[in-house]
């Protein structure tokens, strides 16, 4: 991959742990029957994964380098605060550009 694409994952992959997300976690269970695994029991549960301060952070950092220079400073409850801003205005742009497939969690 070059380092565009490369750098696009990282955003959105920064971007997902800043939000928080879901997942399905399985578990399974297994029992050894003549030389072979069988599958007895499988248990599949939605987690909820909170969202990063520090991967907000990163992100901040790495899209507005500039404007927001001094983020090492910022304490934890004004970091909370210019992440909602944030969440904000992307929300308002999707809106604004008609996308409603991935809203972010305020």
């Amino acid at each position: 991959m070059d380092a565009e694409k490369e750098s696009e994952k990282l955003t959105k992959s920064l971007l997902k742990k800043a939000m928080g997300y879901t997942v399905d976690e399985v578990v399974e269970e297994y029992v050894s029957e003549e030389d072979e695994l069988k599958l007895v029991k499988k248990k599949v549960t939605k987690k909820h994964i909170p969202p990063d301060i520090n991967a907000a952070r990163a992100l901040l950092e790495k899209c507005f380098d500039n404007q927001f220079n001094n983020l090492a400073e910022l304490s934890d409850a004004e970091l909370s605060s210019l992440r909602e801003q944030v969440l904000n205005e992307i929300k308002e742009q999707e809106q604004q550009n008609g996308n409603t497939k991935s809203k972010p969690k305020v």
